[in-house]
């Protein structure tokens, strides 16, 4: 009987894992499965869209606002604030010296290789600023003529760039980055840790010719919205996590077919080797009249009789030769 069993099953093999993603119920539950993870897709790139957004406003917002005094936003004993970075400010001074003036290199300006010009402007007897006052094509160009007098200007805040030119500075005026810690060594005052990109001369003496107006470098980028970038990639956990659980569904139902498939061999033959056994016991009856069964269980009476005899004769015959009843 196991050996009947074994050849019903090695007939009926496992189920393949595609047929059973094919049929209507886990077809079903898959196409949920992607409806449900496109929705969550969907909104994480909405949340990106709502942090993209709240940041392109707060970027305009620092750059488009009313200008308002340089000294207003950081003294010139601190370090540049963030927030200070790309915002309009007014500068009122006086021009410095005309040998304070820098020039940096390898600046494009309609597709031309040039140089800024950078002057400093006196705040008060002991502090002033850097101002970049636009464009040349070459340190030979009249532009370069450094101005004088008062000057009251409009411009956005600019950082210090990050490459070292305190190389450069020991060789002359000409500079291969806009970098205040290297200027400020190169004059006998203290200048705030920033520079400012004229946008339009207010008072003072326009200087002609004047260096070509340059477009202030972009902020950086206001980092708001955080909070919608984390709800973004929440939203993508979940979608995947989704389609997991599907996939995970699948490989769980598959596997318990298989082992429900699997027959139980040693129940069974435990089971089946029980009732053969008694049926096959047979009891005997010899000469001294124990009984005898066939394979059914009766007794055979031809063999009882002839053993009731023998013990009715032995009675009847004494040791004395005696018949006793």
């Amino acid at each position: 009987m196991s050996d009947t069993r074994d050849l019903a099953s090695d007939s009926q093999p496992d189920r393949p894992l595609w047929r059973i993603v094919l049929t209507p119920r886990w077809s079903g539950l898959l196409a949920l499965a992607l409806a449900i993870a496109a929705v969550m897709s969907v909104l994480g790139v909405w949340q990106l869209d709502v942090y993209h957004s709240k940041t392109a406003n707060a970027t305009a917002k620092r750059a488009e606002g009313a200008p308002v005094s340089l000294q207003s936003l950081f003294s010139i004993d601190e370090g540049l604030p963030s927030k200070a970075v790309g915002r309009r400010v007014t500068v009122e001074g006086t021009w410095g010296p005309a040998a304070d003036q820098v020039l940096i290199a390898n600046r494009s300006q309609g597709g031309r290789d040039g140089f800024w010009v950078a002057s400093p402007v006196k705040l008060d007897a002991s502090g002033g600023v850097m101002v970049v006052r636009g464009w040349v094509p070459s340190v030979s160009d009249p532009a370069v003529k450094a101005p004088t007098g008062t000057v009251r200007l409009t411009g956005a805040v600019v950082a210090s760039e990050a490459e070292d030119s305190s190389g450069d500075a020991a060789k002359g005026r000409v500079l291969s980055s806009l970098r205040i810690p290297t200027i400020v060594h190169m004059v006998d005052y203290r200048l705030y840790d920033a520079f400012v990109v004229e946008t339009s001369l207010d008072a003072g003496v326009v200087p002609a010719p004047a260096p070509a107006a340059v477009t202030p470098p972009p902020p950086p980028t206001e980092q708001a919205g955080l909070r919608n970038v984390a709800y973004a990639f929440q939203w993508w956990v979940f979608a995947a996590f989704t389609l997991w659980m599907w996939g995970r569904m699948v490989i769980d139902a598959h596997r318990s077919q298989g082992e429900s498939d699997d027959p139980d061999d040693d129940a069974g033959d435990d089971a089946g080797e029980g009732p053969d056994d008694g049926a096959r016991a047979d009891v005997a009856v010899g000469a001294d009249g124990a009984g005898r069964t066939d394979g059914s269980g009766a007794l055979d009476d031809r063999d009882g009789l002839d053993g009731r005899e023998a013990d009715q004769a032995g009675a009847r015959v004494g040791s004395s030769g005696t018949v006793s009843a």
